[in-house]
């Protein structure tokens, strides 16, 4: 049997296991989603390197591991393990989940305005299953990505934001995801779902973060509804374990005049798959995605994007940007899609690459579909090395060349860090990016 086969049916009798132990606790609607998405996780398999979307990304090392549900090896994490992951200067909610479930001891939320929920995702569902049954697992793509068909099929817990109609929070809401194993290699499945309603205003940081060298799985699925006139400002870090896997799947749905921005910032994980897709199903919708990777040593970070443009008089920008080093490998994937009816679309995205060894590889390909006559889009894509020219010119007003690689490096990378709109984020990010640029050869 390869080990493909072997992984699969140690998943298959994992759920078996878990819907079992959810057959009283559960309202009927969610165990129904649960089994039809582990049907067609099982109908579809874990990807291939001959499917198209995961060719440059081979995933036999989480194939080849044996791993064990997080929730039965629950691991006890301190308030001192988490210092290294705040923002100084920056007053925040924040809800910590650790390996997947929500951690009430950890969480310290401040006063939210009327009406606001912030909360475990598990909670919500035991509570108000029929509010839940609205949103959930309905945009996520379990149809055609067998990942986020294994984490709707496993979903328990996770993040429950929901901002109502006309209200403004003005603090950022912070989800600290945290994953440490102890004796083996272990695998969760956070969940979070964000409804924002018409005329509301919000700022979200989703955080991974791993607080000691493990090896494990963290498959994650994020569903952000962002209603008429909101603004939704949302923030991806990932700092996992250099040993550890990070797969996750974001959909943003996009209705009329809403403005959504989307920063990932992947700074961890060992191999690492983000995908973002968001459908832009409004007129006069705004939608930026940034992203910024740095990939050392064997480690591998692909980026899959989606931009939907489903109506028409609708803009979107993205620019994602990678420094690798070493034997490091990245691939960028993004994909402008513009509809019959999405007339008036304006969209650009540009992606960069620094290769800062000759054994660094980088794979992307800009796509654009475009079924509508009256619109402007534009892609672009480069890579390339350090500026000889740059650094000869910092070197002539007396900076040492390794100083100069630096500063070259850092201003390259900032690029992307410089758009984030909280500054304690902004400069939290930059110490930590600066700790792990390459160092000269």
């Amino acid at each position: 049997m390869s080990p493909v086969m072997t992984t699969e049916s140690l998943f298959s009798a994992q759920f078996e296991a878990f819907i079992r132990e959810k057959e009283d606790r559960s309202p009927a609607w969610l165990q129904r989603v649960r089994q039809m998405a582990f049907n067609r996780f099982q109908q579809m398999g874990f990807p291939t390197m001959e499917d198209e979307e995961w060719r440059f990304t081979p995933i036999h090392p989480i194939t080849d591991t044996d791993f064990v549900p997080a929730s039965a090896a629950p691991v006890a994490i301190t308030v001192g393990q988490l210092e290294p992951f705040q923002f100084a200067g920056m007053e925040y909610s924040q809800i910590v989940f650790v390996n997947g479930r929500y951690s009430p001891e950890l969480t310290c939320l401040h006063p939210l305005p009327k009406g606001v929920q912030v909360g475990s995702l598990a909670a919500h569902l035991s509570d108000d299953p029929d509010t839940a049954d609205t949103y959930l697992a309905r945009f996520a793509a379990q149809d055609t990505h067998a990942f986020a068909a294994l984490n709707t099929a496993f979903m328990d817990d996770g993040a429950f934001v929901y901002i109502p109609r006309s209200v403004v929070v003005e603090e950022p809401i912070r989800l600290l995801f945290v994953s440490a194993t102890e004796n083996a290699p272990t695998v969760s499945h956070p969940r979070v779902l964000v409804v924002a309603g018409a005329n509301s205003r919000c700022s979200l940081i989703e955080s991974y973060v791993g607080v000691q060298r493990d090896v494990y799985l963290t498959n994650a699925v994020t569903e952000i509804v962002v209603g008429e006139n909101a603004v939704v400002d949302h923030y991806k870090t990932q700092r996992e374990s250099m040993d550890a896997y990070h797969v996750s799947y974001t959909h943003a749905q996009l209705s009329r005049n809403a403005n959504f921005r989307s920063h990932s910032i992947t700074l961890g994980g060992g191999l690492v798959r983000n995908d973002v897709y968001a459908l832009l199903n409004g007129e006069g919708i705004d939608c930026t995605l940034n992203g910024l990777y740095l990939v050392n040593g064997r480690r591998l970070v692909d980026n899959h994007t989606t931009l939907d443009h489903a109506r028409p008089h609708c803009s979107s920008h993205q620019i994602y940007k990678g420094v690798l080093d070493e034997h490091g490998r990245g691939v960028f994937n993004g994909k402008i899609y513009v509809r019959q009816d999405a007339q008036k679309t304006d969209a650009k995205q540009t992606n960069q690459a620094l290769l800062l060894s000759d054994n660094a590889q980088i794979n992307t390909k800009p796509q654009l579909e475009i079924f509508a006559d009256d619109v402007k889009c534009t892609h672009g894509a480069t890579v390339g090395q350090l500026d000889a020219d740059q650094l000869f010119y910092l070197r002539a007003r007396g900076i040492d060349r390794e100083d100069a690689r630096s500063l070259l490096i850092h201003a390259f990378a900032m690029d992307i860090l410089d758009r984030i709109q909280i500054e304690a984020l902004r400069r939290a990010l930059d110490e930590v990016m600066l700790a792990q640029l390459p160092k000269p050869h």
